[in-house]
């Protein structure tokens, strides 16, 4: 290849402004995204968990409205609104978790990892994935069991039971012990997990 090639095809790939070499320094351990069909379908429950998120966050913010208006417009406070924002927050908290631990939004230690040499960097990777699959089992096994105990307590400004609540924690860790076994899976076969909103 002529040096001018070379060039050329190096202008092609850097980013305004951004040498390849900085690039590459940036991102030294590049995998192919995971496109397997487990890959496919944790994709599909993160997007589609995002999306019920931002529809009850929509909901919690018309439910705080309406209270609002209802108090200080009407004088007449409806008691159900403040219940169904709250119940609603567990459930967005809970969705919110879980897509960030299949979309790698949570905070970590990321630049420790990345200066370790790539088989050890591998095994500390998949433990880091398997601890947090154990948190998200033991986080659904509690929370089923308080679930099951609080199934039959009423709220009383819904009309449903206070179970309700910690099903939040169910969804939640089922979803994250999902997420992390692709995480796994995915470094296990050198590939890397793309983000859904991607």
């Amino acid at each position: 290849m002529t040096l001018a090639a070379r060039s050329a095809e190096q202008d092609a790939t850097d980013i305004p402004g951004v040498p390849l070499q900085l690039m590459e320094l940036e991102n030294p351990h590049q995998r192919p995204p995971a496109r397997h069909l487990y890959s496919r379908i944790c994709a599909f429950l993160s997007k589609y968990s995002l999306m019920l998120a931002v529809v009850m966050l929509i909901a919690i913010i018309v439910c705080v409205q309406y209270q609002v208006v209802g108090r200080y417009v009407f004088n007449d406070t409806p008691t159900w609104a403040e219940g169904l924002a709250l119940q609603l927050v567990l459930y967005v908290t809970a969705l919110g978790v879980a897509v960030g631990v299949r979309d790698a939004g949570h905070i970590g230690l990321e630049s420790l990892v990345s200066l370790l040499p790539e088989s050890l960097r591998l095994k500390v990777e998949v433990l880091i994935h398997a601890l947090v699959a154990a948190f998200g089992a033991i986080m659904a096994s509690s929370g089923w069991t308080w679930t099951v105990l609080k199934w039959t307590d009423m709220k009383p400004m819904l009309h449903i039971p206070v179970g309700a609540d910690y099903l939040a924690l169910v969804v939640a860790g089922v979803l994250i012990v999902l997420f992390s076994i692709e995480h796994i899976v995915a470094l296990l076969r050198g590939e890397e997990v793309v983000p859904a909103w991607n």
